[in-house]
């Protein structure tokens, strides 16, 4: 009978681990599946968005903009940002062509000065049009650039923690990020420096399910620095619109596709 026991308490510990096992994902699995629902959800998608920028003393600035992506192969992306509003801006393009395992491409274009100018890799990590989001937040951190690290997991989040594997290359020494269990979602990212301190936070405010994908449509970046924010709201978002590959070429920076830039 105490043999029987022994037994029986034994497969139940084996079942439990398993069932542990099956429930919490391998870390590589939870950065791919947020970064595929954050970044490259349907085959392609059109997005307009409304970006409020307010300094430390409160002083608001605000751009709007039509974001237009492709997806390649191998993870290969191309986006097209094209500013519509204030008048200053009116006309400015941003063109990426995303690359994962080398440097993004990356082009700026200023009507005002009718000049093409080339982004350097260094630079990934400077505001986007003097807002608190830099140039790669808006097509994503490579996820071979970092170490990550499965830290905890709550009922609603998995907290991942990713380590650059080249510390000279970015401002930060590790950031936390928090994807949603049920969407896959990255709902929040803090950036610490070597100390610990936290100066910089991520946070999705609003999710929407378009197209039957989920998609943050609200969210807002923080500077807990200087105590600015930027708050940048997605609207008419659509997806899988057949985009053709020619949309996203050097020619739209000065000729941006009027079509694709037009809601249905």
């Amino acid at each position: 009978m105490k043999r029987l026991t022994q037994l029986i308490a034994g497969t139940v510990l084996l079942f439990g681990v398993g069932m542990l096992s099956a429930e919490t994902p391998d870390v590589m699995e939870i950065v791919e599946r947020a970064n595929q629902a954050s970044y490259y959800a349907g085959e392609d998608g059109r997005s307009e968005a409304r970006m409020r920028i307010i300094d430390g003393r409160g002083r608001e600035q605000v751009r709007q903009f039509t974001l237009l992506r492709r997806n390649g192969e191998d993870g290969r992306q191309d986006y097209l940002v094209v500013f519509s509003r204030p008048s200053d801006v009116r006309g400015t393009v941003f063109l990426v062509d995303k690359n994962p395992g080398g440097d993004d491409d990356r082009w700026l274009y200023l009507p005002g000065l009718d000049l093409v100018r080339r982004i350097a890799p260094g630079d990934k990590r400077t505001s986007f049009v003097g807002s608190h989001m830099y140039y790669e937040d808006v097509s994503g951190r490579h996820l071979e650039d970092d170490e990550h690290e499965l830290i905890e997991t709550t009922d609603e989040h998995y907290v991942i923690r990713s380590t650059p594997k080249d510390p000279g290359s970015v401002e930060f020494a590790a950031f936390n990020t928090w994807v949603d269990r049920e969407t896959w979602l990255p709902m929040k990212a803090e950036y610490e420096r070597d100390d610990g301190e936290i100066y910089r936070r991520m946070e999705v405010l609003e999710v929407e399910e378009i197209d039957g994908y989920p998609t943050g449509t609200r969210m807002r970046m923080d500077d807990l620095d200087e105590g600015g924010h930027t708050l940048v709201e997605f609207r008419f978002s659509r997806y899988d619109l057949g985009i053709p590959a020619d949309v996203f070429s050097e020619r739209s920076l000065r000729n941006p596709p009027r079509r694709w830039l037009q809601r249905d």
